[in-house]
């Protein structure tokens, strides 16, 4: 076999005769023409094919993250990528949960306490977690202690007031002076937009180079100093009457949720940030006790 076979291997270029035929020679020979080198060079020409082939499907499709192991490795960095945004977005839920927390408790008036530790996430608890025991925090807010409890009424803070402090407090907290309509407006700045109920615009738009200093229309209490979808960041400030007043989509926030502050403070500075923006400006808004009040109105030379 392998003499027969060496045959068609033959480095010569000679013809040659195979004859096929049955053992018993009932049938008729079968004659065929052979050049060896020529059967040599097909076959090679055939099994360089099919390597080209197979090497074209490995780098080319996705068979070559299976036999290269490529694919393994990317996998596992982006389980790691996704495990690294998983823990932020619980950690950025596990925040926003805190701030409507204690949002929550200064507009009810119940206690606040900003060493809650974080309950599990998704859970009811989140939003009722006991304090940890432990070292005693930092106050989130310079001005913690005129939220202790109980703690005035925006009605008892109001300028002029004598009411003395309720059972259990050491001092009466710093009254709030009232609102002297017209005020100024919290930034000089265009009017680009004004106040329209019918599209749901409870605000005016101010065009204003971002980075320009925006000021609190009066004594007040932040309730509200984060970052929001919308807004981009926004800060909010309980004043006396049942005011509040809130800016939006600032570049950045210079008080934080229960601090003081006083007319014409500086509370932010005007940027360009949220998803609901057209270019740097400052959205005021202006509600009493529920209602959205045009603003306009209340604001000098406007």
């Amino acid at each position: 076999m392998k003499s027969f076979l060496g045959e068609f291997f033959s480095p010569s270029d000679e013809r040659y005769t195979v004859v096929v035929m049955d053992e018993e020679g009932m049938e008729h020979p079968r004659q065929h023409q052979v050049r060896p080198r020529r059967l040599m060079w097909g076959w090679s020409a055939s099994l360089f094919g099919v390597a080209l082939l197979t090497a074209g499907m490995i780098v080319f499709t996705p068979l070559r993250e299976v036999i290269l192991g490529t694919g393994t490795a990317r996998m596992k960095r982006d389980a790691r990528l996704n495990a690294l945004r998983l823990t932020a977005l619980r950690d950025s839920l596990s925040m926003q949960r805190r701030y409507v927390r204690q949002l929550r408790n200064l507009m009810t008036g119940a206690p606040t306490d900003t060493a809650a530790a974080p309950a599990p996430s998704g859970s009811a608890e989140a939003y009722a977690a006991e304090p940890e025991s432990g070292p005693t925090p930092k106050p989130y807010s310079q001005d913690w202690r005129a939220h202790q409890q109980p703690a005035l009424s925006i009605e008892q803070t109001t300028i002029g007031s004598s009411s003395s402090a309720p059972p259990g407090s050491t001092s009466a907290p710093a009254s709030l002076s009232a609102l002297q309509f017209p005020v100024l407006p919290p930034v000089e700045g265009l009017l680009t937009r004004g106040y329209d109920a019918r599209t749901g615009h409870y605000a005016v738009d101010l065009a204003v180079d971002e980075g320009t200093v925006v000021r609190s229309i009066g004594d007040g209490h932040v309730i509200l100093a984060d970052w929001t979808h919308d807004g981009g960041y926004a800060i909010a400030v309980q004043h006396a009457g049942g005011y509040v007043s809130v800016y939006k989509h600032n570049k950045r926030l210079l008080k934080r949720t229960g601090d003081r502050v006083r007319a014409r403070a500086a509370i932010a500075l005007s940027g360009n940030t949220g998803e609901v923006t057209t270019g740097p400006h400052l959205h005021f808004e202006l509600w009493r006790n529920g209602l959205a009040q045009d603003p306009a109105s209340y604001f000098i030379g406007l």
